[in-house]
């Protein structure tokens, strides 16, 4: 849940990009009873959340979301206990962005997020009948598996270091901390379309100060990052290092007994990228340590984990977007490459605009091929 401080034209690329993406290319699909498709339209506000429908058959539906008010939201369906289906972030005042998400039959929540802070405006959403999900397709189902595997290697490493970063707060060791902070990190980024399926535990561990709602105690990594750098004293950090820990646990348990769906799988990928667009480019994820490149490159790493689980499919149903996907993520590891630093990466403070600039070109030259991989999963 991000409140971006700038929104440059890399930005408002990405975001179009994104806008323009829908299953098989056209005016977006959902695979409805009857096989009928069916696109449903989101009219998003400052106030409101209007649903063109409260009643969906099974299956992938494709969701459009306009946003026509002053600030910018998100959009999200909720299942039980806030367990997210389907998200889109980052929707700008006048733009529509579209997001595939395949539901069971059941009972969720659709929310807009003025802002992108606190619950959203909710309505409720049902959903009847049967759809055969798309991880009957053997080659789907293994992507799911194999990502899997790439989610429990990840979260093996987030909870030792995330303990070590803990330890060094509880120890008052604020160089220690310091180093700590962007590796820890790295292990959460990699994972974040995972780790943002579980209600409130996404951001009581990455909130940053201004997305915490009214009233709400601010937790999690930014808060010790800004006693860090900022107010230079961690010694009264204890209770929430503790609670840092105790929420990566929770997190890690839920994220090792969830199986990705294939499209939440491929939407994942193309969140990552979103995130890089709107805030580690710009500087905002990591604005008191400035090691946002660590939270860049994680992003990038994770996006390109769940498009090589993925990759099967689309060698097998577009190979021509699996090629054009290799390249981009080659161009954007090699612009990215020119910044590291011994075992890390240079400062955000460090790049110059023309730096951030060819960044910016290549995460939106990637961003271009990535919003295609959920239509082509959908067939």
């Amino acid at each position: 849940m991000r409140t971006p401080l700038v929104l440059t034209a890399g930005v408002l690329a990405l975001a179009g990009l994104t806008a323009c993406s829908s299953a098989g290319g056209g005016g977006g699909t959902a695979a409805q009873a009857g096989g009928e498709p069916k696109k449903i339209s989101v009219a998003a506000s400052d106030t409101d959340c209007k649903i063109s429908t409260t009643d969906l058959p099974a299956g992938t539906s494709t969701f459009a979301v306009t946003n026509g008010g002053t600030k910018v939201t998100e959009f999200y369906v909720y299942a039980a206990g806030d367990r997210v289906m389907g998200e889109v972030e980052n929707i700008v005042p006048g733009l529509t962005r579209e997001v595939l998400i395949e539901l069971p039959a059941g009972a969720y929540e659709t929310a807009c997020k003025p802002g992108m802070v606190g619950k959203g405006i909710r309505n409720p959403l049902k959903v009847s009948g049967a759809a055969v999900p798309l991880s009957d397709d053997a080659k789907l189902a293994k992507a799911s598996t194999d990502y899997q595997r790439y989610v429990k290697s990840q979260t093996d490493a987030l909870l030792t270091k995330t303990q070590e970063f803990v330890d060094a707060v509880k120890a008052d060791d604020a160089g220690k901390a310091k180093a700590l902070f962007p590796i820890a990190r790295t292990y959460w980024e990699r994972i974040e379309p995972v780790a943002e399926s579980f209600g409130d535990l996404d951001p009581a561990i990455d909130a940053r100060e201004g997305d915490v709602a009214k009233g709400e105690e601010w937790t999690g990594f930014h808060k010790i990052e800004k006693d860090l750098w900022i107010t230079k004293d961690i010694s009264k950090d204890g209770p929430i290092a503790d609670k840092l820990m105790t929420d990566v646990k929770k997190i890690v348990e839920r994220a090792s007994a969830e199986k990705v769906p294939p499209l939440k799988l491929a939407n994942g990928a193309k969140e990552l990228l979103d995130e890089v667009a709107t805030s580690k480019i710009t500087g905002e994820e990591d604005r008191y340590s400035h090691t946002d490149l660590w939270d860049f490159a994680a992003n990038l790493e994770g996006s390109q984990a769940a498009v090589s689980a993925l990759r099967p499919v689309l060698d097998e149903r577009d190979p021509a977007l699996a090629k054009s996907l290799d390249e981009k993520f080659a161009a954007a590891e090699a612009a990215l490459d020119k910044h590291r630093d011994g075992d890390g990466w240079k400062l955000h403070t460090e790049l110059s605009k023309d730096d951030l600039k060819e960044l910016s070109d290549a995460i939106n030259a990637l961003a271009e091929p990535i919003s295609k991989v959920a239509a082509v999963v959908a067939k």
